[in-house]
């Protein structure tokens, strides 16, 4: 017999009929990736249906402070946009956004109903926000704790996938202390791979941090970038590569679909050795090749990994699954489970590929959000 305290029907309830859901869209942070998170929050809140939804933005700052956000992020003459800190300073408690006035009295400021955690990287895609929203019995859109945590850790993550049999590029972790106290170790398992390698943080995004490193002089350079951003770091063969990526979106009712294939090709010539962040957000000399030239076969590979991956990990709602194509292998790269998100994102515009423009997907993700139960799923 089922254990009744696993789905409470309590917490199924529907929005009250006499009155719109309200969604509590979140953005900024305290990660590296705060700018590419207003970016997004910024497209999403120009589509979102405000005949359908009340919506409130907030905005985390780069120390963790929630504040109100009216007007969305702002930004300077040619700048990235980043969180507005003169807005109300709120906290959540349960489902309710409250504020405290300067007499110390809480306001409450809304009633939530779903948020959207327009977070990158960690405390915010990596299951830290979600277990608040979870202690809160709030839904929200996205993966739960396990999945974020476990796809933002790419070295664990790989483990997974390695279970799961997806197959992958040969790689190291290396670990601060490790290398603090064993160089001459962690030497010997990176020259193991065959260089050139690629260096990067195991739980960053947005190829913060990353280096593609040509023999043994630069790897100490390269690890110290990397720490920058993330203590644990994670060491792959580099290999000339295609770069295939494809969506994957759950439906409100649970059916799962893969969006086609794109490619990600880069300018080289410009100044970059992979796909950087300034190839991704600065100067547009990337550019995504959708569908991406595979023949059928090739396509249903890419979707059979990617349901594979998605599976493995327990994602929900939606990810975007990364892999290196070299001659006829498909290497399982990593999984996003909050890609990047505007417009111009791979993302989105697989899915416009596919028949579901941007409003629309904004639309589909607030959807299944809502009809999901809150709890043990």
């Amino acid at each position: 017999m089922s254990d009744p305290r696993l789905h409470d029907p309590a917490t199924s309830s529907s929005v009250p009929r006499d009155r719109r859901p309200c969604v509590l869209l979140v953005f900024g942070g305290r990660s590296s990736e705060h700018e590419v998170s207003c970016m997004t929050a910024r497209e999403v809140l120009a589509v979102v249906d405000r005949d359908r939804y009340d919506v409130v933005a907030v905005g985390i700052t780069r120390d963790g402070r929630w504040h109100l956000q009216e007007h969305g992020p702002v930004s300077a003459p040619g700048a990235l946009p980043v969180v507005d800190e003169s807005g109300t300073p709120v906290s959540l408690a349960a489902s309710r956004l409250l504020s405290e006035s300067s007499d110390g009295s809480v306001q409450v400021v809304a009633e939530v109903d779903v948020a959207f955690p327009l977070l990158h990287g960690p405390w915010g895609e990596d299951g830290t926000i979600q277990g608040l929203f979870e202690m809160a019995g709030l839904r929200y859109v996205g993966s739960g704790v396990l999945a974020s945590a476990v796809a933002m850790d790419k070295a664990v993550a790989k483990v997974v996938f390695a279970t799961a049999g997806l197959p992958q590029l040969p790689y190291t972790v290396v670990h601060a202390s490790e290398w603090a106290d064993d160089p001459a170790a962690v030497r010997e398992s990176v020259a193991s791979l065959h260089y050139p390698v690629f260096v990067k943080p195991a739980r960053a995004g947005s190829s913060m941090g990353g280096t593609l490193v040509e023999d043994d002089h630069a790897l100490a350079k390269a690890i110290a970038l990397a720490q920058e951003y993330d203590p644990k770091v994670i060491v792959e063969s580099a290999v000339e590569a295609r770069e295939i990526e494809c969506g994957v979106l759950q439906e409100p009712d649970g059916s799962t679909r893969v969006s086609p294939p794109g490619e990600v090709a880069v300018d080289h010539g410009a100044g970059h050795e992979f796909y950087d962040f300034a190839a991704k957000y600065v100067d547009g000399t990337s550019k995504n090749l959708i569908p991406a030239p595979l023949d059928d076969s090739d396509v249903q590979r890419v979707h059979g990994k990617a349901i594979r991956a998605f599976d493995a990990l327990g994602c929900e709602g939606l990810a975007r699954v990364d892999f290196f194509m070299v001659d006829d292998t498909l290497y399982l790269n990593e999984v996003n489970t909050m890609p990047g998100f505007t417009p111009y994102s791979m993302f989105p515009q697989v899915w416009q590929a596919a028949g579901v423009g941007y409003a629309e997907l904004v639309e589909r993700l607030l959807a299944h959000a809502l009809a999901r139960p809150t709890g043990l799923r």
